[in-house]
């Protein structure tokens, strides 16, 4: 299958699938390429996927995923970006903008208000950069077996409409964490 272009940034494609190869084509094949087993978290697939390639190799990634919440104790939904991941030789170059605007841009198009993601603390500063905001209230996740806990990494919104107002309430996935 061919790359399908993004409307957003001419370097960012639009992945037809995004495999475990993929993945260690970029980061790597470690055992916790990001950082998070310590968690003992199960996580979701994304189904949505953007990519960056140079000179013929996968560089940078998102993923997206629509997910069943409730914010304050509304039931919605938010778009869950995850998997965003740069090569460490491509670091520094502003990849990860690129490649989390182009999924932004089409997260729009799918509905839910915000967007939302979890990361590491050592992260946060670039989110803040590329226009996220720290969410300082607990979130619930779902974990197999039924478990309800609480996301040990730090949570992160923005905003996917000029009129949606900043995610300020705690917030509870009806699912397994993206």
């Amino acid at each position: 299958m061919s790359d399908h272009r993004s409307p957003v940034a001419p370097d960012v494609v639009r992945l037809p699938q995004y495999t475990k190869t993929d993945q260690e084509e970029i980061l790597g094949s470690g055992d916790d390429p990001f950082g998070v087993a310590s968690a003992g978290l199960t996580w979701l697939p994304k189904e949505d996927h953007f990519g960056i390639r140079r000179e013929g190799r996968l560089v940078a990634h998102a993923g997206l995923l629509r997910l069943p919440v409730a914010i304050g104790g509304t039931r919605t939904e938010v778009v869950g970006v995850g998997g965003v991941a740069v090569a460490p030789d491509m670091q520094g170059r502003g990849l990860a903008r690129l490649v989390v605007a182009a999924a932004l841009a089409h997260a729009r198009g799918m509905g839910p208000r915000h967007a939302l993601l979890f990361c590491r603390p050592p992260l946060v500063a670039l989110y803040r950069r590329l226009g996220w905001h720290l969410l300082e209230k607990d979130v619930l996740v779902e974990q197999p077996e039924g478990r309800l806990v609480t996301m040990p990494l730090r949570t992160m919104t923005t905003a996917l409409h000029d009129d949606a107002r900043q995610v300020c309430e705690p917030v509870r996935l009806f699912s397994l964490p993206m």
